[in-house]
């Protein structure tokens, strides 16, 4: 439990520092490229149409998902899972990229993972921004409901952190674990419900919700497309999900306590 309580007190202490040091990181990706943050934006809307034209135009031929267009549909989804690849990725060997840096000075390495996040959470903002105003002018006009996004955006970023504690350790002292990392994110693409909807399939539906990104994709849908209070109508999932990420975050934070002090031994 002491590595827990350092890595919580580390965060809480540099929430300053979190904040600054992803904007940087933000600032500094975006510098790479002539026109910068539009590439963000731009990107996840040239996979949605072509996801969109493949699974919606040609497979369901334009069949709607749970009355909702599939586009739509499709696009609530979408915009969780580009924003959890991207950080998934950048965050696993975000310590291994910074070690030796980190290593010559008093820093708290706990946080590297946290802020690479959430520089990858601002464009994230924006998509689901530019979300609401195209699914307002399709009709879905923002309800009372949208006021549970902030909830389940706040539960994907402690997600996302639990799990970047473990892949971020792993991946520093075994350099195979980032490729194994990427790989299972192409799976995992598929068993989350983004493309396709598992409802009334039985033990395939229950299967999938074992993932507790379907926990927050759903309430993403929930919340744009007010279809209620997903949180209290699935109060027994939210339990689960909750329960996933503690557990997550006290064996990623005892991996980290673990090899903290070797970290830069593998880099």
């Amino acid at each position: 439990m002491a590595a827990v309580a350092l890595v919580f007190r580390e965060h809480l202490r540099n929430l300053y520092l979190i904040r600054r040091l992803s904007w940087f990181e933000l600032k500094a990706e975006t510098r790479k490229h002539y026109l910068g943050f539009f590439w963000e934006i731009f990107n996840p809307a040239v996979q949605i149409c072509i996801y969109w034209f493949v699974f919606g135009v040609g497979i369901r031929a334009s069949r709607t998902v749970e009355h909702v267009p599939y586009v739509l549909w499709i696009s609530a989804g979408m915009v969780v899972w580009f924003f959890v690849n991207q950080a998934v990725l950048a965050a696993s060997r975000s310590v291994f990229s910074r070690i030796r840096i980190v290593a010559k000075m008093n820093f708290p390495a706990s946080i590297i993972p946290s802020y690479v996040i959430i520089s990858k959470w601002y464009p994230h903002l924006v998509l689901t921004v530019l979300l609401l105003l195209w699914f307002s002018l399709r009709g879905y006009m923002p309800s009372l409901y949208l006021l549970q996004l902030p909830y389940f955006m706040f539960c994907l970023l402690l997600l996302l952190v639990a799990v970047s504690l473990i892949t971020s350790t792993l991946s520093t002292v075994v350099r195979d674990v980032h490729m194994a990392v990427a790989s299972l994110m192409r799976v995992l693409m598929y068993l989350t419900p983004v493309l396709w909807s598992p409802k009334g399939l039985g033990w395939l539906e229950l299967a999938m919700k074992a993932n507790p990104l379907y926990y927050v994709v759903e309430g993403y849908r929930a919340a744009l497309f007010g279809d209620g209070w997903y949180f209290l109508q699935h109060a027994r999932y939210t339990l689960y999900f909750w329960v996933v990420v503690a557990v997550l975050f006290l064996i990623g934070a005892v991996l980290h306590g673990k090899f903290r002090a070797d970290l830069v031994d593998y880099a």
